[in-house]
Parts: structure tokens; C-alpha cells; sequence
């Protein structure tokens, strides 16, 4: 992506689970104030308990059983996805106005930063026309990795990825994943990596900078119930 002037993006990284309203009630506020000026960009890593979120896309028929988990429609694109332990999260909050205003460049941008990070891991992932998300070929079958949920608000991102470190598989029978019915799901677990969340989150550390032009400054632990004054 194309820009100039960039500063180091804020890096936060919560420990503990994040429930999904924290999450987004964090990102509609921090989206606000990087838009004012009074924030600055932020990639937000964490992880979320165990749930079902809804795109814009959505269709009813795609969510086959919830499992008890909760299910919540989230302004982002795209259509179902589970999140839930063992999944690193990242939301990306950047400012498109200062870096070309090319939301599908951004969206090339984001694929190819999870390329990156997975090719440092030994793992070679790309991209297939007509479907979403990051896949991988497991032999006489294709898998997705990794999926985007993307939302621009005055050309402000949030949402961002996902990408299955340890996730529990069985979970995302209960919906169709992303609307892709043919494919399967799988995680760096699933295959034969034994790859903990910070050797992942140090890959996508040293390729943020490469791909988005500015890279990410250090880590600051993060709890969004204490940030939102609760």
C-alpha cells in the first residue's frame, strides 16, 4: 500500500478473552478518535470466547446449529464466521485517507499480510479466485486458514482477520463458513505445526511493516474493559 509520512502503528495486545460487544464497542470509539486525529492507528490482537458473528451477506440458512454459542450480526463484511480459543484475531484500524483511499487494495493488502506471516511459518498459503479468505492445499483438497471481515467508516478500517492457530474445528459445522460450502476449515494445529500465539504474532509483526508501509511499534498489554472506563 502506497504512502507517505507514516508513523509506527499502535500495537495492542489483550491476553484474556474478549467478548464481542467489548470489541466492537472499543473499535467504534477508537475509529472516532483516529479519525479526529486524537488516536493513532491501531492493530488490536486477541482472541474471543466462543461464538458466531453474522456479515453483512449473511443468510439465515447458512447458520446450522449455534451450539449454544451466542450469534451476533456485525456490520463487517461478508457472511458467517466463528471465532472462538485458540484463533488469533486482529483488528485493523488504519486510515485509508492517508493511505490512498483503495479499499480493495487494502483488502490485497490484508491477504497478502497473512501470506506473509504464514509463508514465515513454513506454511504456503494463498489466495483462490471467487472465494474469500486465506486457503491452503492439503492434498487432493483445498482449506481456509484464514478469513477478513472488513468495515470502513469515513475511511477508517475496522474488523480485520482471523487465522486458526489451535481452534477447536469442530465448531465451525455449525454454520457454513464465509458461504463456502465445498471447502473445509483447518488450523496450524491441524496441520502438524506445533505453533504457539507469539511465535504467530511475531511473524505477523515483522511482515505488518512490509505490507501497510509503517510498521507496528511495541506490544502494549491490553484490557478493553479498562480502556471503556468499566
Amino acid at each position: 500500500m502506497e504512502s507517505e509520512n507514516l508513523k509506527p502503528v499502535q500495537w495492542l495486545v489483550s491476553a484474556a478473552p474478549v467478548s464481542h460487544p467489548a470489541a466492537v464497542a472499543f473499535m467504534e470509539r477508537r475509529v472516532g478518535e483516529i479519525r479526529q486525529g486524537l488516536s493513532p492507528e491501531t492493530v488490536w490482537f486477541l482472541e474471543h470466547p466462543a461464538l458466531y458473528t453474522a456479515g453483512t451477506s449473511a443468510r439465515a440458512d447458512e447458520l446450522l446449529d449455534p451450539h449454544g454459542f451466542p450469534v451476533y450480526e456485525t456490520g463487517r463484511g461478508g457472511r458467517y464466521t466463528y471465532h472462538g480459543p485458540g484463533q488469533r484475531v486482529a483488528y485493523v484500524m488504519l486510515d485509508l485517507s492517508r493511505r490512498g483511499r483503495d479499499l480493495r487494495a487494502y483488502v490485497h493488502d490484508l491477504e497478502g499480510w497473512l501470506i506473509a506471516s504464514l509463508g514465515k511459518l513454513g506454511v504456503q498459503a494463498g489466495r483462490r479466485k471467487g472465494r474469500i479468505g486465506i486457503w491452503v492445499d492439503r492434498g487432493g483438497r483445498e482449506d481456509k486458514i484464514a478469513a477478513l471481515g472488513v468495515r470502513v467508516r469515513r475511511w477508517v478500517t475496522f474488523h480485520g482477520v482471523s487465522l486458526n492457530v489451535d481452534v477447536d474445528l469442530s465448531h465451525f459445522g455449525g454454520i457454513v463458513p464465509c458461504g463456502i460450502s465445498e471447502h473445509g476449515v483447518t488450523s496450524l494445529k491441524s496441520m502438524g505445526l506445533d505453533t504457539g500465539m507469539d511465535t504467530l504474532d511475531a511473524a505477523l509483526r515483522d511482515t505488518f511493516g512490509d505490507v501497510f508501509g509503517s510498521p507496528l511499534a511495541d506490544p502494549v498489554a491490553f484490557d478493553p474493559g479498562q480502556a471503556m472506563g468499566k
